[in-house]
């Protein structure tokens, strides 16, 4: 309730028992005998932030190498407000410009003592140390958190459920994806108001050439529709682990065969972009292997070679960060290689 103003003529002219029978918020609680000390109480609740700023505060990341900034609650016309993380390379400076990776599920990136699973992606560290070693070019990291209870809804591509028949299609909405598709709204949000903020405020290459996008698992499936929906935004995805199954609850392969078909329809040009997949053989990863072969085949149908293509497959890794921070760096060089722009 900052920046909130009071109506005094609310309290003028009125006896107690009139003003009474108007609180507005009758889970205030404050047993108020008198006009006084309502009063006193509504301004104190104006003040809220002030009185718990103890408790909202958000506590810093900790990094290893380079620095985060935290754009706290980024408005958006097209999805929920959300924290967003920028990490910033050491030597960080605005006489040079830097190649962007834009990365989902963005609270697990950087510090593990601030995520749910005390694990972390290790970004800073990978990135920071590819930079020093020249084998990849100077890049900053969007970390974009997600959303919650409507990660699903989304991450979910949002064109290929139009290949699903009407009854699997309805049943997919309604359950996992609460009923909201919101995977096309999620990507303007990253295109037409995250990407220009950060241009805006960064020392950024703002081509396609330089822009790239990653996730794992959902983040993995909205990072491979990102770049087919905005191929002149993007240049480059890394689809790590990713979720082809779509929704574990639903038996046989139509999920994965519509991601299939979608990509046969809206692959970009090859020429001017680059895909890496990966997946694991432990756990939810197991389910990945015929799925992403059917994927391959429609890669190298559609004119993808090694130049701009890698998939490949990691016996024992899990679906975790634990296993994605290890092998992070693949993808990153073959994204990110210094070209020296």
């Amino acid at each position: 309730m900052e920046d909130c103003s009071i109506d005094e003529d609310f309290f003028k002219n009125k006896s107690w028992n009139e003003i009474k029978k108007q609180i507005p918020d009758p889970y205030w609680h404050e047993p108020y005998d008198t006009k006084k000390q309502y009063w006193e109480a509504t301004i104190s609740k104006i003040k809220l932030k002030e009185r718990y700023k103890d408790i909202t505060r958000i506590p810093n990341l900790t990094v290893t190498y380079g620095k985060i900034d935290r754009v706290k609650n980024f408005q958006s016309n097209y999805v929920d407000s959300r924290n967003i993380d920028v990490w910033l390379p050491p030597n960080y400076n605005d006489s040079e410009r830097y190649a962007v990776l834009y990365m989902h599920d963005g609270q697990m990136l950087f510090d593990s003592t601030r995520t749910w699973n005390n694990q972390e992606w290790k970004v800073d560290e990978t990135i920071a140390r590819l930079i020093f070693d020249g084998k990849i070019r100077n890049t900053i990291v969007v970390g974009v958190w997600n959303n919650g209870a409507y990660r699903h809804s989304e991450y979910f591509p949002q064109k290929p459920i139009n290949y699903l028949d009407r009854e699997l299609k309805d049943n997919l909405i309604k359950t996992d994806l609460k009923g909201k598709q919101q995977a096309d709204n999620y990507l303007k949000f990253l295109v037409e108001e995250l990407k220009p903020y950060i241009d805006k405020n960064y020392s950024t290459h703002t081509n396609m050439q330089n822009t790239f996008i990653a996730g794992s698992s959902m983040g993995g499936l909205i990072s491979m529709y990102a770049i087919s929906e905005y191929p002149d935004v993007y240049g480059g995805a890394a689809c790590i682990s990713t979720h082809w199954v779509g929704d574990v609850n639903v038996k046989g392969d139509k999920v994965p065969l519509a991601f299939n078909q979608y990509l046969i329809n809206n692959l970009p040009e090859p020429k001017n972009h680059k895909f890496y997949f990966d997946y694991g053989t432990v756990g939810l990863d197991s389910l990945y292997k015929p799925y992403q072969t059917k994927i391959d085949k429609t890669m190298n149908k559609k004119g993808y070679t090694i130049k701009n293509w890698i998939t490949k497959e990691f016996k024992g890794d899990d679906h975790s960060e634990a296993s994605w921070s290890r092998r992070l760096y693949i993808p990153l060089e073959f994204l990110l290689a210094n070209n020296n722009n």
